[in-house]
């Protein structure tokens, strides 16, 4: 019987989706709809390698759906005959805050709920809801749907790791704690670590590093730890995010420039991390090849995350009493072998040794970098998602 899972992230004005045949696992097309509100556009490839692209008006994400809808089924561009052929759909939701600790079918409440928690990812979960909408309003409600939550895999964390030291009541009133998010990416890296090692009792700090960046401590398959917050704000910096800063310097800057609280939350999120530092880019490849070329600030910028990233994986390891592997994945970290090769010598204390060679010449591929005699194993995996939720979703529809 064939499976085709359809895997969507809704943005705020953009949709990406994968058509997944769960029959060995295969893309069969994946894509983009963007600049949705104010005019529109497509870009979609099939596995086979034919390439779609045009400006379509998509005044709303509904709009967004029949495009690309189109072009699956379409006789130049097209994977399906139709639509009826779609099994299910999952959905790819940032904030499940308290209330989601695991991957469920859609229903009004459901949607509700996740409606609900927008004020904890204002730039996600609205969009997302729009999305799971726009889903029904184009297949029906007969067809499946369901919600995989990047929030879910750190449910794990115990109090003493995700509450904040504030008062008991901002967390009893308003859920005030650290939810984390990449979970969906953590989950899969971690668990595609422990296949490739064979063995179970692991501990892994897993390190997506990309425009946004997190970290988590992943025990025996369970997080027990990770670096953003109540938001995606917290922890490393990042391409335009601040990471983690002193919070006297954020009023203090507030009071000095007679900020706002949303024009502070504007600056954190979009005008710092290394785009601030460097003064060049938030692309980490334009800032290596400053820093190469003598560009301090460039330079500054990527020991300033390069230590952060350091600095994370040695208290994960003492969180976890031990330190068994290091994954990289993201666009960070499966393409830099700058940033990899840095981290790595400098958990020399650890025993940790890379093949510097092999690091060299791998970017994007899943790869052992740790030489024989490493005590801590070091890997490339590239992350995979959207397979993960199409997972989830087969699951579900079993049950």
């Amino acid at each position: 019987m064939e499976t085709k899972i359809l895997v969507i992230n809704a943005g705020s004005s953009s949709l990406k989706y994968q058509l997944i045949d769960m029959n060995g696992e295969k893309v069969l097309a994946k894509g983009i709809c963007d600049r949705i509100g104010p005019g529109g556009h497509i870009k979609h490839v099939t596995a086979d390698g034919r390439k779609y692209e045009a400006d379509v008006p998509m005044p709303t994400h509904a709009e967004a759906f029949d495009a690309f809808m189109s072009a699956m089924t379409g006789e130049e561009y097209g994977v399906i005959r139709s639509l009826d052929e779609i099994t299910a759909v999952g959905h790819r939701i940032v904030q499940g805050g308290a209330i989601f600790k695991e991957s469920c079918l859609v229903n009004e409440k459901v949607i509700e709920d996740i409606e609900a928690l927008g004020e904890l990812a204002p730039l996600h979960n609205p969009a997302h809801v729009l999305g799971i909408r726009a889903c029904i309003r184009c297949l029906g409600d007969k067809v499946p749907q369901v919600v995989v939550f990047d929030t879910s895999f750190h449910a794990t964390m115990p109090p003493k790791a995700y509450m904040f030291a504030l008062p008991y009541e901002y967390y009893t009133k308003y859920q005030v704690r650290k939810y984390g998010a990449h979970g969906t990416s953590h989950r899969y890296v971690s668990g595609r670590c422990a296949e490739l090692i064979g063995k179970k009792g692991l501990r892994i700090v897993t390190c997506h590093l990309g425009n946004g960046c997190s970290i988590s401590a992943v025990k025996d398959g369970v997080c027990i730890d990770t670096t953003m917050g109540l938001t995606p704000l917290d922890g490393l910096m990042m391409g335009t995010r601040s990471g983690a800063v002193d919070p006297s310097a954020i009023l203090y800057l507030m009071d000095k420039e007679g900020l706002t609280p949303a024009q502070m939350s504007d600056i954190l999120n979009k005008k710092s991390g290394a785009l601030a530092i460097s003064g060049v880019s938030n692309d980490n490849r334009d800032i290596c090849e400053a820093a190469f070329a003598g560009n301090e600030r460039a330079a500054l910028s990527r020991d300033m995350q390069n230590y952060q990233i350091e600095k994370y994986i040695g208290a994960f390891a003492v969180a976890m009493g031990g330190l068994d592997a290091i994954v990289f994945t993201g666009g960070i970290g499966e393409n830099s072998w700058e940033t990899r090769g840095d981290v790595c010598h400098d958990l020399g204390c650890f025993g940790v040794k890379i093949n510097d060679e092999l690091n060299r010449g791998t970017r994007g591929k899943e790869v052992e970098l740790s030489t024989p005699d490493s005590p801590v194993r070091v890997f490339i995996i590239p992350t995979e998602e959207e397979l993960m939720i199409a997972r989830d979703t087969l699951a579900l529809l079993k049950q």
